[in-house]
């Protein structure tokens, strides 16, 4: 069954490069209002905005091109919550090991492509307490590791000799891509971090209707 939208507010997914429908279909399945973000305009008035997995350097270029790296920082000054996932989180980390930051808005240190390149993406399964009472599906494409997390963010999943997911009071990172698996944990977390109020399914975080192309709904101009 397909939730109603909720109307407390807006979440934005930067449309430049990456999963963008992706995010756009998980926001949906959880009753929050999606909004591709093109240009500086469409920033107004958003709870949140996610910065969606891709290429790190194409995007970083991008936003550039765009006018949309000091207008992103504009509205984080003034309270935007942002959430990166993968590429998104090495451009909002504060350290780039080997390489200059761009946002630097968090305090950690991401180590870019840690896992080798494409062929080393894998599948697992992880418990992050903070974010769902049971295991959540992970899925790692040319992924980054968060190395080194600040006195100030909080560390919402660990696995082995580096951390997955965290947060400050304004920021989520994940190294994995949450809008690529079933699992709307993370989704429905960042939409409360913004003050919204997702729809719940108290049973389970992973909706069975979910496929892969689920997104292809939006079409090629969502």
């Amino acid at each position: 069954m397909r939730l109603t939208i909720a109307d407390a507010g807006v979440m934005g997914v930067l449309d430049l490069q990456g999963g963008v429908q992706e995010h756009l279909d998980h926001l949906q399945r959880i009753g929050i209002a999606g909004r591709p973000v093109k240009r500086a305009t469409d920033l107004d008035g958003l709870a949140g905005l996610i910065i969606p997995g891709g290429e790190s350097t194409c995007l970083a270029r991008l936003l550039d091109i765009f006018g949309l790296r000091a207008e992103i920082e504009a509205h984080y000054r003034q309270g935007l919550k942002l959430w990166g996932t993968c590429a998104g989180a090495i451009l909002l980390a504060r350290e780039n090991v080997g390489e200059a930051p761009f946002f630097g808005l968090i305090d950690i240190a991401v180590s870019r492509n840690a896992f080798g390149g494409q062929l080393d993406s894998f599948n697992i399964e992880k418990l992050a307490p903070l974010v769902a009472r049971e295991p959540i599906p992970l899925t790692f494409i040319r992924a980054p590791k968060i190395v080194r997390t600040g006195p100030d963010v909080r560390v919402l999943l660990s696995m082995e000799d580096y951390v997955a997911a965290a947060e400050d009071d304004q920021i989520l990172v994940t190294v994995f891509h949450p809008e690529l698996t079933p699992s709307l944990a993370f989704h429905r977390y960042f939409a409360r971090k913004c003050g919204l109020c997702p729809a719940r399914d108290a049973a389970t975080d992973r909706d069975a209707d979910w496929t892969p192309q689920s997104w292809f709904r939006f079409g090629p101009h969502a």
